[in-house]
């Protein structure tokens, strides 16, 4: 083990960009979890990234189990995660490996050199005779620090007085690498300390593994502190945030609260029905530990199943959601044109993921805009729209809900796996300043009822609920006459109902909220969903070379904002970024005539934003033709 001459130093950065990496077994989420509430509490602004394997029984030691956790950490506003990292931990050679390029040159790589042993370097495969910690080339160009995890945890750990396994020793190696890094960022551990303690000692009765944890913490943070292996210890100062109550969030957790919030505003019970489905399975766990809020869920057979339920609950009246990722929506379409058909409220929340079919369920894309507007038979429209930031999460869960009440028709909220399993800061609002939603159930009536006579503002139908003396009313999947709701195969009614459905979503314009530009230039880089935060980072870079351009970024996709082809027609040149091939583009060509650039990545993953704004850049000057 190398060791340096002299106490290192105290360095002060303004941004800094960590991974944890290893086997899915590693416990490389629970470290970057813990860290990242080091980080919380230490009052900086963050972004994180987890990043873990489809194949979770993936043989031990193979780069298809690889799971990795990035968190970028600053004094000031950040968007993303980072392009590259400053410091990595890799617990074994295949973290090692399918990590290393995510490492900035000069940058700290932290190894468990006793996991780089002849069968795990060739279960990744390098070369036999080959150790990648021996290379002089990869020493030169990164700072590797070996530290034998496994054997100072176990040595750590082992008490001849305390019956303990080796396996359960083993598993607080994280830990060890937890307290590592912590040392190496000035980060306390005591929080973290404690957190484990109550999680382990009390919620799970297990205070042999609480003290198992918090040694191994305290074991690593002393080790980073005595061994003398880096040349300089690291502060990031706290942000300057706006004052209030902030709370680490992802963006499956802001849909379960906004959900809740949802359920108080509009006082009426929500039920949520779901077949588990990667990445959007949290928020069926989160919703059913809320029961007290007047939230029922149901776990489902299938993706049919549970939007027919929801569908059955939205006709009994109750707010009805479903939750699903892009290949259960295509299961759904059916029964989201059903819903279209009979009129009534209902959320689809698509946590979008990579690829068609089972495609890549633990990486992220924003694939499903053409699908959740057109993938029905039928002229069948819905309102769609999108989330931007996991804090955002939350409003928009609160406007699907609003939006799907008022017009009487389904609404697809897109999220995407980088905002559900990504986490940020998150100002826990008022809730006092969230207007009440306003339901109007007709009452009884001696009246004949008419299913479909429309409020000549929202175009919306009644939502008549069962049970109601008078309200008698035919429901079903053939078309409706208009005002009557009869079944009616008549052409010109048809066409009448098809109209009245589209027209009423159009009619929403009238209270969604203009679209706001930034910057003044005659290129706009219009954005949705998740590219908000490589977009703004990416144009603040392009203000550091001198080229201004400004930018806007769509939430509501259909319909689309009222003053949105002003804006589009204001702009001599439009880029849009995107994490698919080109959908909203297709989209805002179709729709405005506006011939469009595109920006396109089809990674799995976030844009880089020196990536990103090296294409900005060349578009804005002419180098690049679309």
């Amino acid at each position: 083990m190398a060791t340096t001459d002299k106490a290192p130093q105290e360095t002060e950065l303004s941004a800094v960009s960590v991974r944890f990496c290893g086997d899915s077994g590693d416990g490389m989420q629970l470290t970057g979890s813990h860290f990242t509430d080091i980080v919380a509490l230490a009052g900086n602004d963050f972004a994180t990234a987890p990043d873990f394997p489809a194949e979770i029984r993936a043989p031990r030691g193979t780069l298809f189990g690889v799971s990795g956790y990035q968190i970028q950490f600053s004094s000031s506003e950040i968007h993303t995660p980072g392009d590259s990292v400053n410091a990595m931990v890799a617990m074994n050679p295949a973290g090692f490996k399918s990590n290393l390029h995510t490492v900035e040159e000069g940058g700290i790589i932290i190894v468990n050199e006793d996991e780089f042993d002849k069968g795990n370097l060739k279960k990744c495969g390098y070369e036999p005779d080959y150790n990648p910690l021996d290379d002089e080339v990869l020493n030169s160009t990164y700072k590797i620090c070996r530290v034998p995890m496994s054997r100072l945890t176990r040595e750590s750990l082992i008490k001849e007085d305390e019956e303990v396994s080796v396996k359960d020793i083993d598993r607080c190696r994280n830990m060890f690498a937890l307290g590592i890094i912590s040392w190496l960022f000035s980060r306390e551990i005591e929080p973290t300390i404690e957190k484990i303690s109550h999680y382990f000692g009390v919620v799970k009765g297990q205070p042999q593994i609480a003290e198992l944890n918090s040694r191994a913490i305290k074991a690593g943070y002393y080790f980073g502190e005595t061994a003398e292996l880096f040349p300089a210890r690291y502060q990031v100062p706290p942000a300057v945030l706006e004052k209030g109550e902030y709370r680490r969030i992802s963006g499956n957790e802001a849909v379960v609260l906004g959900f809740a919030t949802a359920v108080e505003k509009i006082g009426k019970p929500l039920f949520y029905a779901s077949y588990p489905i990667t990445p959007a399975s949290e928020v069926l766990h989160g919703l059913a530990r809320l029961k007290h809020f007047g939230i029922r869920t149901f776990q489902a057979e299938d993706e049919i199943a549970a939007v027919m339920s929801a569908i059955g609950a939205s006709f009994a009246g109750q707010v009805a959601v479903t939750g699903t990722s892009g290949p259960g929506l295509a299961l759904k379409s059916e029964a989201v044109g059903l819903a279209v058909m009979m009129e009534l409220p209902l959320v689809i929340l698509n946590v979008q993921r990579a690829g068609p079919a089972t495609g890549m369920p633990t990486k992220s894309e924003q694939a499903d805009l053409l699908q959740s507007m057109f993938g029905r038979s039928g002229e069948c429209p819905v309102v769609v729209i999108a989330a931007s930031s996991p804090g955002d999460c939350f409003h928009m869960a609160i406007e699907a809900v609003k939006l799907a009440t008022r017009a009487m028709c389904p609404v697809v909220l897109l999220s995407e796996g980088s905002l559900g399993n990504a986490a940020e800061p998150w100002l826990i609002p008022d809730i006092s300043t969230i207007p009440p939603m306003e339901i109007k159930h007709p009452g009884p009536s001696d009246e004949p009822f008419l299913p479909y006579q429309r409020d000549a503002d929202t175009l919306a139908r009644s939502w008549a609920v069962p049970g109601v003396a008078g309200l008698e009313h035919r429901i079903g999947g053939l078309e409706k006459e208009d005002i009557t709701g009869n079944v009616c195969y008549d052409n010109a009614n048809h066409a009448l109902m098809t109209k009245n459905r589209s027209a009423k979503i159009q009619k929403l314009q009238d209270i969604i909220p203009p679209i706001s530009v930034e910057g003044e230039s005659d290129t706009l880089v219009l954005g949705w969903g998740s590219t908000k935060g490589s977009i703004l980072t990416a144009i603040a870079l392009l203000k550091e070379r001198g080229i201004q351009v400004a930018t806007a970024h769509l939430n509501h996709l259909n319909p689309f904002p009222k003053n949105l082809g002003d804006v589009l027609q204001s702009h001599t040149r439009v880029i849009i970024p995107e994490i698919n091939s080109g959908q909203l583009r297709m989209l805002i060509r179709s729709e405005f005539l506006v011939d469009a650039y595109g920006i396109n990545n089809l990674a799995g993953r976030a844009f880089y934003v020196k990536e990103l704004a090296d294409e900005i850049e060349s578009i804005v000057k002419g180098s690049k033709n679309d």
